[in-house]
């Protein structure tokens, strides 16, 4: 029972992150934004780690945990970020992380020697078509432009480097997590949090610098969204998939990102006033089975 609650209260958390990104895209540049979150979170669990007097990561482990937090978080967001800025449909970005569980299940069979019973690999199945409702009428939005890559506002990058960058993020949150099942696994979860936060902290940094970043104006919405990234996304939830990782298979756990893409149409729509269409609702109640039925 505690361990459904945990993992309910980690996906409306993961789920958010789509609504932060949104709500601070007038105030801040995204990686400038990341920094300041992932440095907040890195510096409130170092506290905490010293408080409570734990141990932390030395010599060789600390490079891991700098690394697997670099991939986790730093490289995934602030790629992902960097391609919806370039223009990638925020539809197909979403869509494209979705394909993160399927991937952590292939390899973590592989190298962990877990194994997902037919019953879970047809969850995950469904759970990836009832993420594609969901997007469709963003998808079809994209369509109609004639590309899933626009590049009306910056025009820099090729489509084909965005795409590929866009599918890096996808890879590096999937190492990332990973990661957590190796000898990581044995560190404390409070200094490892603070250090893996500091390796995305320094991917942030140096993604700010080589982009050329500035744009960081003060206001409510930007102090609330930081406060909230500090606290609840790089702070709770990401801790939260961490330590059911850590705990069970990578892949039954990294199954609950599938309902994501969907929590966060709902959470736009009491939000932002964005419409919800019947395909989306449907497509919400695949996921919610394909979930089901993976993590059974």
């Amino acid at each position: 029972m505690f361990a459904t609650f945990i993992a309910a209260v980690f996906v409306v958390l993961w789920s958010t992150g789509f609504v932060v990104a949104r709500a601070i895209t007038p105030y801040a540049d995204p990686n400038l934004f990341l920094l300041a979150r992932f440095g907040g979170t890195a510096l409130l669990f170092a506290l905490a780690a010293i408080v409570r007097r734990a141990a932390w990561p030395t010599g060789r482990e600390l490079g891991k945990h700098l690394f697997a937090g670099a991939l986790l978080q730093g490289v995934y967001l602030g790629s992902g970020y960097w391609a919806v800025a370039q223009g990638l449909s925020a539809g197909v970005m979403a869509l494209l992380g979705a394909l993160q569980p399927l991937l952590t299940a292939a390899l973590a069979a592989r190298l962990f020697g877990e194994r997902l019973a037919a019953r879970g690999w047809a969850g995950m199945a469904l759970g990836l078509a009832g993420v594609a409702l969901v997007l469709e009428p963003r998808l079809a939005a994209s369509g109609a432009t004639g590309s899933a890559v626009s590049h009306a506002a910056h025009g820099s990058a090729p489509a084909w480097l965005v795409v590929a960058i866009s599918i890096l993020a996808v890879v590096a949150i999937t190492a990332g997590t990973l990661f957590q099942k190796t000898s990581l696994a044995k560190a404390d979860l409070l200094s490892a949090s603070a250090v893996q936060n500091a390796g995305a902290a320094l991917v942030a940094a140096v993604l700010a610098v080589a982009l050329g970043e500035h744009r960081f104006i003060a206001a409510p919405m930007l102090w609330a969204s930081l406060a909230w990234g500090i606290v609840m996304l790089s702070g709770a939830s990401v801790t939260i998939l961490v330590w059911m990782v850590r705990r069970g298979d990578a892949s039954r756990a990294t199954a609950l990102l599938f309902l994501a893409p969907p929590l966060a149409a709902l959470e736009g729509w009491l939000g932002f006033g964005e419409t919800l269409l019947p395909v989306q609702i449907a497509g919400f109640v695949v996921t919610l089975a394909g979930v089901w039925l993976a993590r059974s």
